[in-house]
């Protein structure tokens, strides 16, 4: 969907200036959920931001869907794809509804419809379009915000949504539930997401592949699983976090895929999807050896032993190489 071919970028006019982008080429499929990650300076913001021409490549091109994008309309481009920033921008005299509803109204869509699309979008996020929908920006959290934000980004239905470190500012707990909406919204809608964050936990829980950049150029290319289990390079190795791969490689696998049948027994109860490593910290907290596993809507699905867990053959052969976890 997304082709980009030998770009190049500096700022710079030294003729030995360094390069923010350095010959890197990358395609992104449709339905993907690309993370861009790296060091500051790495060119991670620079090559999101080629995606829909707020930087130029000196040499290269990026096409979509075989169109190159230096030959059409800025204005069009850019409506073809929701973008959301870390400090949320929104425009601080509007509602939330008309905040939302901005490209939607640009697109020419009839209020009705603008209407209803602000509504499920403001269901979507947990947020009652009758309370948020009439309130401004500044009476809401920090979360809300980042919630309209991204939700404006989705209004008009756009092929590709790019996020640039769209959720650095909030604290921990905040970022956490909407990672997991982020997540959950790229399994129900399919949209191209690309994101830009420098965490790499962030980047290991949301991502389908993850792009490592050094100093303008690809150090790696991968799921997931492939940079915590086959690091391209020292470098790599140190980035993602050599000391704790185990622990990390337990965020990759959800707890019902080495579910026991059996009855529930006595103890902790986790949700299934919950992740293995999510587990471990479960039965340290309790002292204890298993936990009763939930499904969906609260029925017990199975038990979880540590002995498993820790069980290096059993985990392994239920992570496929896509980095995935299947179910036992």
């Amino acid at each position: 969907m997304i082709d980009i071919k030998n770009v190049s970028k500096t700022y710079a006019h030294a003729a030995d200036a360094p390069r923010a982008l350095d010959d890197v080429s990358l395609q992104i499929g449709r339905g993907e959920l690309v993370v861009l990650i790296g060091a500051s300076g790495s060119g991670k913001s620079t090559l999101l931001k080629m995606i829909n021409r707020m930087e130029q490549p000196d040499t290269g091109t990026v096409t979509m869907d075989g169109q190159n994008i230096a030959e059409q309309p800025v204005r069009d481009l850019r409506l073809r794809m929701g973008y959301v920033i870390q400090s949320v921008g929104l425009f601080p005299h509007w509602t939330v509804a008309r905040n939302i509803g901005v490209v939607p109204a640009m697109l020419g869509w009839p209020p009705e419809r603008i209407a209803t699309r602000v509504s499920e979008l403001l269901t979507l996020f947990d947020l009652d379009p009758a309370t948020y929908g009439p309130r401004y920006p500044h009476q809401l959290s920090g979360g809300q915000q980042q919630r309209v934000g991204v939700a404006r980004a989705l209004a008009g239905d756009p092929e590709v949504l790019l996020m640039d470190e769209p959720f650095g500012a909030l604290d921990p707990l905040i970022r956490a539930a909407l990672q997991d909406e982020v997540k959950r919204i790229h399994q129900a809608s399919g949209k191209t997401i690309v994101m830009v964050t420098h965490d790499i936990d962030e980047a290991l829980r949301l991502g389908t592949r993850i792009v490592l950049l050094e100093q303008g150029r690809i150090a790696q290319v991968g799921t997931p699983l492939a940079l915590l289990s086959q690091p391209a390079n020292a470098r790599v190795a140190d980035f993602v976090g050599r000391s704790d791969v185990g622990i990390k490689l337990l965020s990759l696998q959800s707890a019902g895929s080495l579910a026991r049948a059996g009855s529930a027994q006595t103890g902790p109860s986790l949700a299934a999807s919950a992740t293995l490593r999510e587990a471990v910290s479960l039965l340290a907290l309790h002292g204890c050896s298993a936990l009763n596993l939930l499904d969906d809507a609260g029925a017990h699905a199975g038990v979880l032993h540590a002995a498993d867990l820790f069980n290096r053959s059993a985990t392994a052969a239920h992570v496929r190489a896509d980095g995935k976890a299947t179910h036992a």
